[in-house]
């Protein structure tokens, strides 16, 4: 239940989540910042009064508990995340893909879709054991630059408190979640981790494997040969050091993730004799592979086709198939386990890994500037591969490409570029030096023309 004093923010929020779905929508004209902040500013004015009245509830609580009797054991309660924790968890996950679409990728509301998007992928992570330290590495150094953008904003007072103390929590979440898989990393001894490595890497061939429509037999017969091989060097269910000498730290580790495997090789020899997922389970089978589809097209695509927002879609239809499961399972009207669990989760992995890559991926650009920015990238593209290969050319080759560049630089007023209405979109310095960089191939390239034609002018006087 939504406490009563809360009710008048829940209005407001339901109210702003209706603008960003609205705005997200109208795909007629460029998301500028303008569209934005004042929305966003809506935000932290919600956030600031949500936060006051937790505190005075929280505050309330801590007098009523200090006065009461030395016997009693009471104690100020935590909060339970109630509607308005989810509304405003879709807010911020629609306003931080806003942030992403107007260039301000490196600014603190940002950094909200990224990190709940590395939460789904540890907790998935969590559940399946395949991870090894290679694997979270990436993931935490990510998590340091997000911090260094929350933290360089906090000093520089760009954004009020409540939202970076909001970030910061959120962040700090997902790093207790990267402790704790590092943790169970930590008690692995030196002696298993290439069997340990290898287990992972086998349960990945195995879910990408158990994702398939009809799985390649020869491929599932040597992944379960390696695995009986594997087993086999146990003796009384461990693994033993060189020599046989001592049992290494780790073992449930490197156990868990062996039965996993074992888990899903009967997974896919079931839907072997069924020649398909669960009829069950077919539906939510062929939503996750059309999602897993349009993302790996996205992926592709995505500099000169996604909107950020877009990706919201993505990760709302993700988290309702997410909410389908029970104990980690997706169960049928009956509540029985169905065939096909590892071939859904493999999906549901991979389609959260996706959003996360293109979210990460995500360059501090304006979409209003987009087109110039791809523009420019094709530009350096072509003009590496000409220098790259050589020539002969002459003057007429290179002149394409002098045009272009001369065609964007008089777009810009001032050194700038500047957007329909007059406004400075996000992402001027990444144009300009990427700009001066095809100047500067062009111009190596006049350079080499020249001394071509010296050389013949030379040839011809001989």
């Amino acid at each position: 239940m939504v406490p009563q004093e809360e009710l008048p923010v829940l209005e407001a929020l339901i109210t702003i989540r209706n603008r960003l779905t609205a705005l997200k929508k109208d795909t007629t004209k460029f998301i500028r910042a303008p569209d934005v902040m004042p929305i966003y500013n809506s935000v932290v004015k919600q956030v600031t009064r949500l936060n006051n009245i937790r505190d005075e509830q929280s505050h309330n609580q801590s007098t009523l508990s200090s006065n009461a009797p030395s016997s009693s054991t009471s104690k100020p309660t935590i909060p339970e995340a109630n509607r308005v924790d989810t509304v405003l968890a879709d807010v911020f996950g629609l306003l931080s893909l806003f942030f992403l679409t107007i260039g301000k990728s490196r600014e603190t509301p940002a950094t909200y879709c990224q990190i709940a998007s590395m939460r789904q992928i540890l907790s998935h992570m969590n559940e399946s054991g395949a991870y090894t330290e290679e694997i979270l590495e990436p993931i935490k150094s990510r998590l340091e630059a997000l911090k260094a953008v929350i933290a360089q904003d906090s000093e520089d007072g760009k954004h009020p408190e409540p939202i970076v103390r909001l970030m910061s929590r959120k962040l700090e979440g997902v790093e207790r979640q990267l402790d704790d898989l590092s943790a169970s990393l930590s008690v692995l001894s030196v002696e298993l981790v290439p069997i340990h490595q290898r287990l992972v890497a086998l349960r990945k061939q195995l879910s990408a494997l158990a994702a398939e429509p009809k799985p390649s037999k020869t491929e599932y017969k040597a992944i379960l040969e390696e695995l009986r091989k594997i087993d086999s060097k146990r003796v009384d269910g461990k693994f033993l050091g060189p020599g046989g000498s001592f049992v290494p730290e780790g073992q449930a580790l490197l156990s868990g993730l062996l039965e996993s495997c074992f888990e899903i090789t009967q997974d896919i020899k079931a839907r072997e004799a069924e020649e398909d997922v669960s009829p069950l389970l077919k539906p939510i089978y062929e939503r996750l592979s059309e999602m897993k589809a349009q993302l790996d097209r996205l992926l592709l695509t995505h500099r000169w086709t996604l909107r950020e927002t877009d990706l919201y879609n993505y990760a709302l239809s993700l988290r309702e198939i997410d909410q389908m499961r029970v104990d980690g399972k997706f169960v049928d009207p009956n509540g029985n386990k169905a065939e096909g669990q590892y071939a859904l989760l493999f999906l549901l992995r991979r389609c959260y890994g996706l959003i996360y890559r293109l979210m990460s991926e995500s360059e501090p650009i304006s979409e209003e500037l987009m087109p110039v920015a791809n523009k420019l990238s094709t530009i350096k593209k072509c003009l590496n591969e000409v220098l790259k290969y050589g020539g002969p050319y002459t003057a007429r080759d290179l002149y394409p490409y002098h045009l272009a560049l001369h065609q964007i630089d008089s777009l810009r007023k001032d050194g700038k570029f500047y957007a329909d209405d007059g406004s400075i979109p996000e992402g001027q310095a990444i144009l300009v030096a990427q700009l001066s960089e095809a100047h500067e191939l062009l111009e190596m390239l006049k350079e080499s023309m020249s001394d071509e034609e010296s050389d013949d002018d030379d040839a011809e006087g001989l």
